[in-house]
């Protein structure tokens, strides 16, 4: 044990903190493995900012390394804002969210800082809309997404609605590590703590029908079975599927309370087929028409569709993401809205299919780091451009640029309007991703995640990144590698030429190596939980006879093919 490491136990052992903090270290003394874990760093921001599991500890989710956080981030505040500073607090379905929300919204109001904090639970991006929609300077969301039930987390966003990007974000880091335990405010100033609800909602609510309806009219006949997957969506989604016109919404019960024990799912993720499971039991029975589940504070969405054999099937996130792309584009160009000013927005590790897409309508095509925070900021950097829509392969997609954040209550709506004008004409959602892909190409794409926990987890992840940049693959499934793009070190290498060029991008620790087949394979640690992923893509042409799951069999043997080269 280091001289370091029983100083910070040391700390943790004595006022300010708590009785209930001082047993608990003392319990875990008895158990060094889960005591050196807690304490053994500091949880970092990440791409989605600080998340962790609960408990005591500079390594947990507890109310000390948050109020540490929020007094570094008022001390920030007030360097960078002079007179009032306004900052919003919103918590999702998590476990002891609501109570740890008080305390952040306490330790700011100690600092003298006004806050909104929202009566109960609501989805992230409402949260992302209310920082913009009260002019505040910050906003803060207790939520660890997707994680299992045992994790929280803490997202800081900026005045422009957006997560906190370069430089804001270093800035507020070192400013954070500045920060003892010893010098959070605590004594708080209720009367800078407004609780705020239905008003902020119903803006919220008007706004995402004005982005995500559709001119047409026919809504009667398009069936929806909903699961919010115990999450916040249920505050926000079916108000705004009725407001939009639908009164066909079948919401999955056994999961329409919040509960952070998620007690129904494995995972309650909507990229996880199993997720869903009830919702398309449910579907099947109902003979509906669109299944779509969301993620725990609602800026995930997955989209099950009936398939050309009428079987439902779970899209990926790059699917989801090209139909809602093209169906955008299309209805821009209908109503003569595209002039060239206009952009869309997606990350390095999604499909190569939206770049090929937005291209063809004349549109600016950019991309940036995996990490929705960076979509966000292009739209503050290009203020002089029109932002049509945006997604990454990680099941998330944005509308227009009222809300800085990935939007799974606008983007529920833009599916279902999708689906239903489809069946209006004739035609399937299905269909439209089969015309995507025909006017395109035949794009497949695959994500493998590997779990490494612990300290011994993080040694791990970092000696595989570290062996695939000293020993890149020369050849995956058989064809060769002809470019590799090392984000950390900002480089790309043209293999055969040895041609190096720099890239732009910030420093990220991603590698891409790209195939003599213009197949793609991605390989990063996770910004937000302890896991390792490779993110597969692969294309083909799909001939007019051909129906996509004939070319599916082929791309994804092909996929296959790279990962058993790999020795994954």
């Amino acid at each position: 044990m280091t001289i370091e490491f029983e100083a910070k136990i040391g700390e943790w052992s004595q006022p300010p903190f708590d009785e209930a903090t001082r047993l608990k270290i003392m319990e875990l003394k008895n158990k060094p493995d889960q005591l050196e874990d807690a304490f053994y760093k500091d949880l970092e921001f990440g791409t989605g900012g600080m998340r962790g599991v609960m408990g005591v500890g500079t390594n947990r989710i507890n109310q000390y390394t948050l109020g540490k956080s929020t007094q570094g981030l008022s001390d920030y505040l007030k360097k960078c804002f002079e007179g009032e500073i306004k900052a919003v607090i919103a918590f999702d379905c998590r476990n002891n969210s609501k109570s740890l929300a008080r305390k952040v919204a306490e330790v700011f109001s100690a600092n003298g800082i006004k806050v909104y904090l929202f009566s109960d639970l609501r989805a992230t991006p409402e949260l992302s809309f209310a920082v913009k929609h009260l002019k505040a300077q910050c906003g803060i969301v207790l939520t660890a997404s997707h994680n299992p039930p045992e994790y929280n987390g803490y997202k800081v966003y900026w005045e422009d609605g957006g997560q906190i990007v370069p430089p804001q974000d270093r800035e507020i880091i070192d400013q954070i590590d500045k920060t003892q335990f010893n010098d959070i405010l605590s004594e708080p100033d209720e009367s800078l703590i407004e609780i705020i609800d239905n008003e902020v909602d119903e803006a919220f609510l008007s706004t995402s029908v004005e982005l995500g309806k559709l001119n047409f009219e026919q809504r009667d006949n398009f069936k929806i079975v909903f699961t919010s997957l115990h999450g916040t969506s249920i505050t926000a989604v079916p108000r705004v599927l009725e407001k939009a016109g639908y009164n066909q919404v079948h919401i999955v019960q056994e999961q329409a309370k919040p509960d952070g024990n998620f007690p129904t799912v494995k995972s309650p993720n909507p990229e996880e087929p199993e997720a869903l499971r009830l919702a398309i039991e449910q579907a099947e029975k109902l003979n509906a028409d669109i299944v779509i589940g969301t993620d725990p504070d609602c800026d995930r969405l997955g989209v099950a569709v009936r398939d050309k054999n009428n079987a439902f099937c779970l899209l990926n996130g790059n699917q989801t993401m090209a139909v809602m792309t093209y169906f955008l584009l299309e209805n821009w160009k209908k109503n003569n809205r595209l002039n060239g000013n206009q952009f869309v927005a997606t990350t390095i590790v999604s499909t190569p299919m939206i770049e090929k897409m937005v291209t063809a309508y004349g549109v600016k095509y950019m991309e940036t780091l995996t990490g929705f925070k960076w979509i966000g900021k292009l739209i503050k950097d290009y203020p002089t451009l029109e932002f049509i829509g945006g997604g990454e392969e990680s099941f998330g997609y944005l509308v227009g640029d009222q809300i800085r954040d990935k939007d799974a209550v606008t983007a529920t709506l833009l599916a279902c309007e999708i689906g239903a004008y489809a069946k209006e004409m004739g035609k399937s959602f299905f269909e439209i991703l089969e015309d995507c892909y025909r006017k395109f190409g035949a794009h497949k794409e695959k994500l493998l995640s590997f779990t490494q926990k612990g300290k011994e987890g993080a040694e791990k992840i970092k000696s595989m990144m570290d062996g695939y940049r000293k020993n890149p693959p020369k050849k995956l499934g058989g064809i060769r590698i002809i470019e590799i793009e090392d984000y950390l070190k900002s480089t790309r290498v043209m293999v055969e030429q040895n041609i190096l060029e720099n890239i732009t991008l910030p420093k990220a620790n991603v590698l891409i190596f790209k195939l003599e087949d213009d197949s793609r394979i991605a390989i990063r640690p996770s910004g937000t939980e302890p896991k390792i992923k490779f993110y597969f893509s692969v294309n083909g042409k799909i001939d007019k006879n051909e129906s996509w799951h004939e070319v599916e069999e082929k791309l994804d043997q092909r996929i296959d093919e790279i990962i058993e080269s790999l020795n994954l």
